[in-house]
């Protein structure tokens, strides 16, 4: 079981990756171009938040079966947080990502009380953004390709 959730939240990882980045960019571009806020940019901005939570969900599914999780009991959190590789996948990483999905669902629904449309434009730009280079920085490049 723990194979094929670790295959599922990798491959899923690339689509988050992708779309993220898509609206990230399609929202910085529109907010210089002065662009109005169509379905379109909605879709793009609701498929993000979709895709990412999908992604948060079986990342926690995969937190809970994996052979690292039993390292807490193992070593303990002082022997967690000595080893880079454990530290990585116990902590840094799945509270990175958290902090990625709540900055995407905050800018989500922040962009959805403003009435510009440039307002929502750039409220979804950093935002996005912002989680963009936290999920960046946290994705285990090592395991991922």
């Amino acid at each position: 079981m723990y194979e094929v959730i670790q295959i599922v939240h990798s491959y899923w990882a690339y689509l988050v990756v992708l779309v993220l980045v898509l609206a990230t960019f399609n929202a910085i571009i529109k907010t210089l171009g002065k662009k109005s806020f169509g379905p379109q940019d909605f879709r793009i901005s609701l498929f993000t938040l979709i895709v990412s939570h999908l992604q948060l969900l079986i990342g926690l599914v995969l937190y809970f079966v994996s052979p690292y999780f039993s390292a807490f009991s193992e070593v303990g959190m002082k022997g967690v947080m000595q080893d880079s590789t454990l530290r990585l996948y116990l902590v840094e990483h799945p509270l990175t990502m958290i902090i990625t999905i709540v900055l995407i669902t905050v800018g989500y629904s922040k962009h959805k009380k403003k009435l510009a449309s440039n307002k929502k434009f750039r409220t979804i730009a950093i935002f996005y953004a912002l989680a963009l280079l936290l999920m960046l920085s946290r994705i285990p490049w090592k395991a991922w390709f």
